[in-house]
C-alpha cells in the first residue's frame, strides 16, 4: 500500500492546480491519471481566459496557482475583451498552443519534489468510520490518504454521442470511469447527468482564408502571470466567418437525428456556450452565427472551429460545413460530438469543496457541475489548498471571482445544466478587477509560501510605484495662471475655471493618466500600470460606495444562524422557502440572502427572528 498525504484524482486543470497546491505546501500527493501524456491537456477550445474567466486566472495566480504562467508560456495569441466597457469587466483571452500548454504544464508538475505521478485507474473510495482513507485502483493497487481530490471531469460515467453512433468514453481517445461513478453512488452522493460538446477540428490548409475576416484587436505583450515575462512565441491570427441559411437548413432537416432531440443525451447542456443546432432553434430569426476559427497551435495545421459545436452525425456536420464559403473545401481532422457525463450535487459541499458526508473528500471541477478551464483551475486550488492545510481556504465573495464561484456551487447549486462564471453574477465587481488581483489576493498567497520572491518583489514595486503616483497626483496643484492655461490648450484640454489637483483634474471623463503624465504633473508608470491608478482615481466614488457595500455584506455574512435550526418550523415564512432553507443549510445570513426564491422581506424575517430576545421559561412552584 503507498501513503500519501493527498491524493488528486485526474490530471486536468482540476487536479493540475489541486496536486500543485498541496505538493508546494510540503505535502506528499498523489495525482492519478489515465495517462502522463493527458496531464494539462485542452480537451476542447485551444484557449485560456474570457470573460470573467480572465479574472479568475489573474486570481489563481495572485495566490500562487500556475494556469496563468503555464498559459503565458504557452500563448500565440493575446487579446482584451470588453474593450468598449469599464475596466471592472474588460477581460483577457488567450490562445494557447495547444501542445506547448500540457507540456508546460507537465514540466511544472515534474519539477516539485513531493508530487508523484500514479498512472491507472481509480475504481472506488475507501472510508473508514465515515471518514476518507483513501482509494482503489483497477490493478488492485491501494493508495492510502486522508484525503481524496476527484477532478474526474467529465469522466465519470462518460458517454460520447455523434448523431446514431454511441462509446463510453470521458473525451475522443479516452475511456470513462464508469466504475468510480457506482463508488460514489454507493457512498451516497447525490449524482445527475450533464452534457457538453466540442467542435469539429479542420485542416488549415484546405481552408479558403480569403473569404474569412481576420481579428486583428490583439494584445501581444499581454499576459496573465505577475511574475516575470518569459520569451514571447510567435503570434497567429484568428478569423471569422459566420453561418448561412443553407447551413441553418441543413441542421433543421436533420434535427430529428441530433441525440438531443432523440432523447439518447438525457443531461442538459451549457446555457451559454450551446451547440449549434440549439442556437438554430432557439434563434430561428436569425440567418448566421458567428464562428471563429481559432489555430490550435504552432506545429499543428488543426484549426478549432469556435461556435459550431454539434453532436450531428458526420455527414450532417460535412454538409454544414459545405454550406460556408470559406469551409467548404475543408478537410475534417476531428468531427464535433457531445459527451455526457455524471457530476456530483455541489450543494453537498462545504466552502472548502469538502463533502459534507464525508471529511476528507473532496470535489473541484466539472465533477460539481461547472464549465470552463478556468472555473475548474480555481477550484481545483481552493481544494487541493483546504487538503493540504486540513482547515478551510476560502476566499469571500468580496474578495474574488474565486469567492463568487464557489459561493455559488455550494449555496445555489447549479440548476440541472452547467454553471459558468460571468462578471454579472459578482455583486461587487467594481472591485474585483483583473487590474487588482494581485492587491486583491498575492499577500494571501505570499503567506502560505506560494508566492516566490522575485514575484513578490515585483508586486511590492507595482504597489509602491502606484502610492508614489497617486502622492504626486494629489500634492500637484494646478492654478488657472496664464503658462498652466497655455500648456493645457497647446495639448488641446479645455481651460481651468479654479485651481484643483492633478488628481482631481485626472477625474475628468476626457483626462487619462497619459495626459496627466505628458504635461509633467505625474510620475511615468507602464502602460498596465497607469491604467489602474486612472481607474482608482476615476472610480474612486464608485469604489468607496462599493467598499460600504462589501462592509455591510461581510456583517451580514458573518451573521451566524443557529446550526440546528429546524426550518420547516419557522412559521414567518412560507412553505417553499422553508423548503429552499431545509435543502441549502445555510451557515450564515449572508448565505441565506443568496439562495435562489429567498425575498429579501424572508431575509428580514429571519433577521427580525434572530433579534429577538429568548422567551423566559416559566418557572412554576411544586
Amino acid at each position: 500500500m503507498d501513503a500519501f498525504d493527498v491524493i488528486v484524482v485526474g490530471g486536468g486543470h482540476a487536479g493540475c492546480e489541486a496536486a500543485a497546491a498541496a505538493a508546494r505546501l510540503g505535502r506528499r500527493t498523489a495525482l492519478v491519471v489515465f495517462a502522463r501524456s493527458q496531464v494539462g491537456r485542452l480537451s476542447c477550445n485551444p484557449a485560456i481566459g474570457g470573460l470573467a474567466k480572465g479574472h479568475l486566472v489573474r486570481e489563481i495566480d495572485a495566490l500562487g496557482g500556475v494556469m496563468g504562467r503555464v498559459a503565458d508560456a504557452a500563448r500565440i495569441q493575446f487579446r482584451r475583451l470588453n474593450t468598449r466597457k469599464g475596466l471592472a469587466v474588460q477581460a483577457s483571452r488567450a490562445q494557447v498552443d495547444i501542445d506547448r500548454y500540457p507540456a508546460e504544464m507537465q514540466a511544472a508538475l515534474a519539477a516539485l519534489p513531493n508530487l508523484v505521478e500514479v498512472v491507472g485507474e481509480v475504481t472506488a473510495l475507501r472510508t473508514q468510520g465515515g471518514r476518507m482513507t483513501g482509494v482503489s485502483m483497477a490493478d488492485g493497487r491501494l493508495l492510502d490518504a486522508p484525503s481524496v481530490v476527484l477532478t474526474t471531469g467529465t469522466f465519470l460515467g462518460g458517454v460520447l454521442h455523434r448523431g446514431e453512433d454511441r462509446e463510453t468514453g470521458g473525451r475522443v481517445g479516452d475511456p470513462a470511469a464508469s466504475a468510480l461513478s457506482r463508488s460514489l453512488r454507493e457512498h451516497g452522493l447525490r449524482l445527475g447527468r450533464l452534457k457538453t460538446g466540442t467542435c469539429p477540428r479542420l485542416d488549415a490548409r484546405t481552408i479558403r482564408w480569403d473569404l474569412a475576416a481576420e481579428q486583428t484587436d490583439t494584445w501581444p505583450e499581454g499576459r496573465f502571470s505577475h511574475g516575470a515575462p518569459g520569451p514571447l512565441l510567435p503570434q497567429v491570427t484568428c478569423h471569422q466567418v459566420y453561418t448561412t441559411p443553407e447551413s441553418h437548413a441543413v441542421i433543421r432537416e436533420n434535427l430529428h437525428r441530433s441525440p438531443m432531440v432523440t432523447g439518447s443525451i438525457v443531461g442538459r447542456g451549457p446555457r451559454y456556450c450551446p451547440s449549434i443546432e440549439d442556437k438554430v432553434t432557439r434563434f430561428a430569426d436569425r440567418d448566421r452565427h458567428l464562428l471563429y476559427l481559432e489555430p490550435e497551435g504552432l506545429d499543428t495545421p488543426r484549426v478549432y472551429v469556435n461556435g459550431l459545436s454539434t453532436s450531428l452525425p458526420q455527414d450532417v456536420q460535412a454538409e454544414v460545413l459545405a454550406a460556408i464559403p470559406a469551409l467548404a473545401g475543408a478537410t475534417v481532422l476531428q468531427w464535433g460530438y457531445a459527451v455526457e457525463y455524471d457530476y456530483a450535487d455541489p450543494r453537498d459541499l462545504g466552502p472548502d469543496l469538502q463533502h459534507r458526508g464525508i471529511p476528507g473528500l473532496f470535489l473541484a471541477g466539472q465533477v460539481n457541475g461547472t464549465s470552463g478551464y478556468e472555473e475548474a483551475a480555481g477550484q481545483g486550488l481552493v481544494a487541493g489548498l483546504s487538503a493540504a492545510l486540513g482547515e478551510v481556504f476560502h476566499v469571500e465573495r468580496s474578495e474574488g471571482y474565486l469567492g463568487v464561484l464557489i459561493d455559488d456551487l455550494v449555496q445555489r447549486g447549479v440548476g440541472g445544466e452547467p454553471y459558468r462564471l460571468f462578471t454579472s453574477r459578482a455583486e461587487h465587481r467594481l472591485v474585483l478587477r483583473e487590474d487588482n488581483a494581485d492587491r486583491r489576493l498575492m499577500p494571501r498567497g505570499r503567506a502560505l509560501g506560494l508566492v516566490d520572491d522575485e514575484t513578490w518583489a515585483r508586486f511590492e514595486a507595482r504597489q509602491a510605484r502606484a502610492e508614489a503616483a497617486m502622492d504626486a497626483l494629489q500634492a500637484r496643484a494646478l492654478t488657472p495662471d496664464a503658462e498652466t492655461q497655455a500648456r493645457l490648450l497647446a495639448a488641446g484640454h479645455a481651460p481651468l475655471h479654479r485651481s484643483v489637483s492633478a488628481l482631481e483634474w485626472l477625474r475628468r471623463p476626457e483626462v487619462s493618466y497619459g495626459d496627466v503624465e505628458r504635461l509633467g504633473w505625474a510620475p511615468t508608470l507602464p502602460p498596465d500600470e497607469a491604467e489602474s491608478v486612472e481607474t482608482d482615481v476615476k472610480y474612486a466614488g464608485y469604489i468607496a460606495l462599493a467598499e460600504r457595500r462589501v462592509a455591510e455584506a461581510a456583517r451580514l455574512e458573518g451573521a451566524p444562524l443557529p446550526s440546528g435550526l429546524d426550518w420547516t418550523a419557522v412559521g414567518a415564512l412560507s412553505w417553499e422557502v422553508r423548503e429552499r432553507l431545509r435543502e441549502a443549510r445555510p451557515r450564515t445570513v449572508g448565505q441565506l440572502a443568496r439562495i435562489p426564491g429567498v425575498t429579501p422581506a424572508a431575509v428580514h424575517a429571519v433577521i427580525d427572528l434572530l433579534a429577538r430576545p429568548a422567551r423566559p421559561v416559566d418557572r412554576h412552584p411544586e
